[in-house]
């Protein structure tokens, strides 16, 4: 069995601006995971397997919404949801219609439908997506997913949903702590690169 409490109480304080000093992030994954039993690992691999582009089609996001773990479901309902308004917004801005190239995980009438829920985020996500300084608005929509991980684990202590909040808050972290002003102003202007790498048939001159 795992001991939660035990891996738990021995992670670093993460918050938006945390500093990696003597450990790495792939080096404090490495040693949650150790820690953990095959099962959670698992799950731990599945998590992760999110955050690599070339996995987010239709049936990644339909073995994850119906994931028998709650965090799971709902991280990446939250997740599909925030990808599909990013496409929407540069949509808007290139003239394509809205529609196009969303990930619709319902399109195929043979599969059961998946209740995707209401988007709660979306309007305070349009309204940073609408920003004008592409850095502020990649750190504007980080602070979203921040705060909706809060919102999802605020009753989780000392558990596998805690772990798996603070993984993907590590995500967070290692993303902003590799990138220094300049290379990320630069990373940002390929916001287009990064939703191509995701839905695939974007084509965008920018």
């Amino acid at each position: 069995m795992n001991n939660y409490h035990y891996i738990v109480a021995g992670l670093p304080v993460l918050d938006r601006d945390y500093k990696f000093t003597a450990e790495s992030p792939e080096t404090i994954l490495e040693e949650i995971k150790a820690q953990c039993s095959e099962q959670d690992v698992s799950l731990i691999d599945f998590l992760l397997s999110g955050y690599e582009a070339g996995n987010l089609d239709c049936g990644f996001y339909r073995r994850a919404l119906t994931h028998p773990k709650r965090f799971i479901r709902e991280w990446f309902r939250f997740d599909l949801n925030m990808r599909n308004a990013k496409v929407r917004y540069l949509n808007a801005q290139i003239g394509r219609p809205l529609g196009k190239d969303v990930l619709d995980i319902n399109a195929d009438e043979d599969l059961p439908a998946i209740e995707l829920g209401e988007f709660e985020e979306e309007a305070r996500a349009d309204a940073i997506l609408a920003g004008d300084d592409l850095l502020g608005r990649e750190r504007g929509l980080d602070d979203l997913c921040w705060e909706k991980l809060d919102e999802m684990t605020c009753f989780d202590w000392f558990d596998i949903e805690a772990i798996l909040g603070f993984i993907c808050k590590l995500q967070i972290c290692a993303r902003w702590f590799r990138l220094d002003e300049q290379s990320g102003r630069e990373m940002f202007r390929r916001l287009v690169d990064e939703i191509r790498g995701t839905f695939k048939g974007v084509n965008y001159q920018g």
